[in-house]
């Protein structure tokens, strides 16, 4: 038996409920634990994957999970173990005990840290067969629930999506789509294998509008995009999946982490084309892609877009003391531009200091650049008496403003 390191650390409630950052450490150092053993020896690593899965729920028990890091920790794990079990060279009887044990795991699975296990279940039983004879064992409970729901029962069956799972992985399409069809609101786990059906037949838009017309109103828009794309991608139909899926697909947390992920699938776009097409999708807040612009080093676009719509004042004022040095011209827009929004009541619980270092930053960029005069002409616009908030910034600026007039005298 291989003396695998987080066999200990992954003990029944081994993490207390303050314990997820710690938990999702032990995650990584046992992933890195499975991936140096799948170098030498895959039947090794896949079966430290498969003890990792067994441990994972049980270990977390008692974690507070509320952040949404753990999940992400715990999803991330889930799939990167799956082709580590499914592609590992073992006799069918080691992997039956596997898929035993995996299936015991998912039933015990509380809180639900592996319960996408099922979606892979197909990938996990690597042979038409084996994939059949899971389907035929779950497929007699899975009818009765279905039989259940049609007559108007909440009834309910953790093995579903590894039957359907099974069933497309041993080819036994039209039965997948039958008990589908039984189905009176299947909710988008469920749904997708009798997309996927249509798409292993090449039936792609049949696929996209099957996904679209049965999803309830409990899934969402991004979801059906995001299935939209991928089979639209895997026939080279990027023009397509670009137009009308990529944004909803990929939108992430932020309009710059959304950027690089349409740069990463759509590499053949030149980021100043991909930059201005998410500039166009915000009409008239196109200051949103101020940081993108920055990010890119899009200086000229990126104090286009500072101007453009009210910025958040901080992240003008960061970027502009980040760019101090390299980009005074920059820097000096930047710095500006803050005075500018604050001056219209735009920014979040800002303070005399972020006055103070806007206006600083904005006076030593221009000196850098030798556009003082701009700068101080650009200054005494936005502390007039036109200004919703000018009253505030002059206070906040009375010593600086005195130090300024007296210089320029």
């Amino acid at each position: 038996m291989h003396p695998w390191a987080f066999r200990n650390r992954f003990r029944r409630a081994a993490f207390g409920w303050k314990g997820s950052k710690l938990a999702t450490e032990r995650i990584h150092d046992a992933l890195a634990e499975v991936r140096a053993a799948a170098r030498h020896d895959p039947a090794t690593a896949a079966e430290g994957a498969v003890l990792l899965l067994e441990k994972l729920s049980p270990a977390l028990c008692q974690v507070d999970s509320s952040s949404g890091a753990l999940g992400s920790a715990t999803y991330a794990a889930v799939e990167e173990l799956v082709p580590v079990v499914a592609s590992a060279p073992v006799n069918p009887a080691t992997r039956r005990k596997w898929l035993d044990r995996l299936f015991a795991a998912l039933q015990e699975d509380d809180p639900p840290y592996i319960e996408h296990l099922g979606d892979h279940w197909g990938e996990l039983c690597a042979t038409p067969e084996l994939a059949s004879a899971w389907a035929d064992q779950l497929l007699p409970t899975l009818r009765s629930v279905l039989r259940e729901r049609k007559r108007g029962t909440c009834a309910f069956f953790s093995g579903t999506t590894l039957c359907y799972s099974a069933l497309f992985k041993a080819g036994r399409h039209y039965e997948l789509l039958e008990l589908l069809a039984l189905d009176p609101r299947p909710i988008w786990p469920y749904l997708v294998w009798g997309a996927r059906v249509l798409e292993a037949r090449g039936q792609v838009d049949e696929a996209i509008a099957y996904a679209r017309e049965r999803a309830g109103s409990t899934t969402s828009l991004e979801t059906i995009a995001v299935f939209a794309e991928e089979v639209l991608l895997k026939v080279g139909r990027r023009a397509e999946a670009f137009d009308h899926y990529a944004l909803l697909a990929n939108r992430a947390n932020s309009n710059l982490s959304t950027f690089r992920a349409l740069a990463r699938n759509y590499p053949e776009l030149a980021p100043d084309r991909l930059l201005d097409h998410l500039i166009a999708t915000t009409p008239g807040e196109p200051g949103k892609w101020f940081a993108t612009a920055k990010t890119l080093k899009r200086f000229d676009k990126a104090t286009q877009l500072a101007w453009a719509s009210p910025c958040d004042p901080k992240s003008l004022t960061r970027a502009a003391r980040n760019h101090l040095a390299q980009e005074p011209a920059f820097a000096m827009q930047a710095a500006l531009a803050a005075l500018h929004w604050m001056s219209m009541g735009h920014g979040y619980e800002l303070t005399g200091p972020d006055v103070q270092e806007a206006h600083r930053l904005a006076l030593d960029a221009a000196q850098a650049c030798h556009q003082t005069d701009v700068a101080q002409a650009t200054i005494e616009q936005a502390l007039g008496p036109d200004r919703p908030t000018s009253a505030w910034l002059r206070r906040a600026l009375g010593p600086s403003i005195a130090a300024t007039a007296t210089k320029r005298q």
